[in-house]
């Protein structure tokens, strides 16, 4: 998803910086610092407008979230939310995917989230999605050791590369859904994203993934 620039974007963030980190590289384990209490910590990797993060942390107060992106127009969107909402267990973060273990300690992390990630299709892009090798080391890295990783997207090209990735790299699979709409034990608690919403009404299937790293 590409925003357009938002002029008002870096002001907003300047101005709020005890809700977003600009400067992550001294974060590694100080992350629980950032919030009201020290509880389990996820992280939205690619967070678009910020529906679904912010949802999820509404009806989660017993956990902490990260909201992360990479696009300052997008992080934006999300604080101008978070500044309306001031959710004491959401923090955003403006930062590059691909350099997590930069800004989280091993371990750090309880779960991680990719929603409708750019899939990338030309096979010399390979390496930018979210579920190549490079990527799920990094996600092993931080995650604990129960920790898990949730993917949903409406591209089947690469939900099915995906599982192909996360398989050769000796993950196990606790859930699997081509039409997670349609799923009722899987969808009831399923949050939204903008994208999410806009596609099903089209008619395109969702198809969704938890899975951990084994030990």
């Amino acid at each position: 998803m590409r925003l357009r620039n938002k002029p008002w974007a870096k002001d907003m963030i300047n101005d709020n910086l005890d809700l977003i980190s600009i400067q992550p590289e001294n974060m590694q384990g100080k992350w629980q610092g950032r919030f009201e209490k020290t509880q389990p910590l996820f992280i939205e990797v690619g967070s678009g407008k910020g529906r679904f993060i912010t949802e999820l942390a509404k009806k989660n107060p017993q956990n902490n979230y990260i909201a992360m992106e990479v696009q300052e127009g997008a992080i934006a969107l999300v604080l101008k939310k978070q500044v309306e909402l001031k959710l004491p267990n959401l923090q955003l973060l403006l930062a590059n995917g691909a350099d997590l273990s930069e800004y989280f300690a091993e371990g750090e992390i309880d779960g991680v989230y990719l929603n409708f990630s750019d899939p990338w299709p030309k096979t010399r892009h390979e390496k930018r999605r979210l579920t190549y090798k490079s990527f799920l080391k990094q996600y092993q890295y931080i995650l604990k050791d129960d920790g898990y990783l949730q993917f949903k997207t409406d591209n089947q090209g690469l939900f099915e590369y995906s599982l192909i990735s996360m398989n050769n790299y000796g993950m196990k699979f606790d859930e699997i859904s081509l039409d997670l709409h349609n799923d009722e034990d899987l969808n009831q608690n399923n949050i939204e994203t903008e994208y999410e919403e806009k596609f099903s009404k089209k008619g395109f299937r969702i198809n969704y993934l938890k899975a951990q790293f084994k030990n």
